[in-house]
């Protein structure tokens, strides 16, 4: 590796910050770009500035990579920029609500200027304010040109709560911030709160005790996904129940969620119990995003309710995960203390959600197979030996030390095979010697965010700290314990 002085690091977050002023009053909405070209691997670094290497990076996903016209994060990033399926321009919903906190992390940290921020932030709001809408809930896939709703399948052309509510909970988070600030914050503040509340969340209740995934302008509720414990979406019932205009029933959440208690059926496995059935894998838990992407912003570290301690699930959940890589049934290489960490990513023959016990896939979020011609899905009972960096790096307030051993092995060893212009690649397999050039918005996201609340807490006390989220949770019976 070379011999850099860490001084570095900050030297090129400036040039790249002073190289974007005024980019955003530009008339053809262009936005800053990196000039540089390599990732150098600073020797020596300690704990902290590994991580301040890792956010910065992958917090420029965000930043330099965002969609021109939106400024929304994208759905991918290929360096190769090929894109077989021209969709270049596609934002992600609930990617860009990480996107909106890990911009908040690159401004509370002095990565971008206060004022570039809040111009990012206005044009992103215009964008949403003026996006296809569907009873106040965005699609998961929108074109970041137009504002239209690209379809995730055929029936999926409407409205995506889980998504949206990944995104209010990045809007949360930025009204909180900006609340108190000169009147261009304060805007921002009030337009973000906007947004949020006009999400109708009960409407996605259909008249029942639980929320729905899905509704489509042209397909009604023939999706028929009900969200019922236990997976990603917890964060979608907790804004439901913040909201002030649209909020759930209580029966929604102890019936549709929790469905009466009926989950609270614990599992052990490598000493570890899980005390929750998770959805899918009900053995090891499911692929291991569900024990981030509810936790940006809502604290699991201090909540608890009258079924679960929430810093315990995603801790067994997060050991349960590890262990499994240290057991390494398959025998692949580098699996180890200092390789772990299995969850959705890309993989050698498509996209796929990945978890312990065999790396079985479960609730595959779309077919890439359409979306990547020539390539196909795994087989769902296989692991191919694939390490997906955001398991573990998001996971870094549940196992700290844990997850710093990979995060050493990650940069230190496999340097700019894995870590490149945004930070760690997506995926990578040293068994089949696999380090492909490709981002993912769902999995940059909470790395910024997750261990930005490990090391400050900032999204936590955020999100905590708005009062229709507090009386969301006290509505929901979840005691915070500060």
């Amino acid at each position: 590796m070379k011999k850099i002085i860490y001084i570095c690091l900050f030297a090129f977050a400036t040039i790249t910050c002073s190289a974007s002023c005024g980019s955003e009053e530009n008339n053809d909405n262009s936005l800053p770009s990196t000039a540089n070209t390599s990732w150098p691997i600073y020797e020596n670094l300690s704990d902290n500035q590994l991580m301040d290497t890792i956010q910065y990076y992958s917090m420029n996903y965000f930043w330099d990579g965002a969609e021109p016209h939106s400024g929304l994060g994208r759905e991918r990033i290929m360096l190769s920029n090929i894109y077989p399926s021209n969709d270049a321009n596609i934002v992600t919903t609930g990617g860009s609500g990480f996107g909106l906190m890990a911009l908040l992390v690159g401004t509370s940290r002095g990565w971008i200027p206060r004022s570039e921020v809040l111009n990012r932030f206005d044009r992103i709001l215009t964008f949403l304010e003026s996006s296809d809408r569907y009873h106040g809930a965005w699609s998961h896939w929108i074109d970041g040109e137009t504002g239209h709703t690209k379809p995730f399948s055929t029936k999926d052309d409407g409205g995506d709560l889980p998504e949206t509510a990944m995104l209010a909970q990045g809007l949360i988070c930025v009204q909180e911030y900006f609340k108190n600030g000169d009147a261009q914050a304060q805007d921002i503040s009030k337009r973000a709160e906007a947004l949020w509340k006009g999400i109708d969340f009960r409407w996605y209740q259909n008249d029942k005790d639980w929320l729905y995934w899905h509704w489509s302008p042209n397909y009604g509720w023939d999706m028929n996904m009900p969200l019922r414990a236990y997976n990603e979406t917890l964060i979608t019932y907790i804004i439901g129940a913040s909201s002030p205009n649209h909020q759930v029933t209580k029966a929604a959440w102890d019936t549709g969620w929790y469905q009466d208690g009926a989950v609270m059926v614990p599992t052990t496995k490598y000493g570890i119990t899980l005390p929750i059935r998770h959805a899918g894998n009900h053995s090891a838990g499911g692929p291991l995003f569900w024990a981030h992407y509810s936790y940006c912003g809502f604290n699991p570290m201090i909540t608890q309710d009258k079924y679960v301690d929430y810093k315990q699930i995603n801790t067994a959940h997060v050991m349960l995960n590890r262990a499994y890589c240290i057991a390494n049934p398959k025998d692949y290489t580098g699996y180890g203390e200092s390789l772990w960490g299995l969850t959705s990513s890309y993989s050698p023959n498509g996209y796929a959600q990945w978890e312990s016990e065999g790396g079985r896939k479960t609730g595959i979020s779309y077919n890439p197979s359409v979306l990547y011609p020539g390539y196909a899905s795994h087989n769902p009972d296989t692991d191919y030996g694939v390490i997906s960096p955001t398991a573990a790096l998001s996971s870094m307030p549940y196992a700290p030390v844990e997850v710093m051993k990979v995060a050493r092995n990650i940069y230190e060893n496999l340097g700019t095979k894995a870590f490149r212009k945004y930070g760690p690649i997506d995926a990578f397999s040293l068994e089949l010697d696999w380090f492909p050039e490709m981002y993912l918005a769902i999995d940059q996201g909470p790395i910024v965010c997750m261990i930005e609340n490990y090391r400050t807490g900032l999204l936590w006390n955020l999100f905590m700290g708005n009062e229709d989220v507090q009386k969301g949770l006290s509505f929901l019976d979840i005691t915070v314990n500060n």
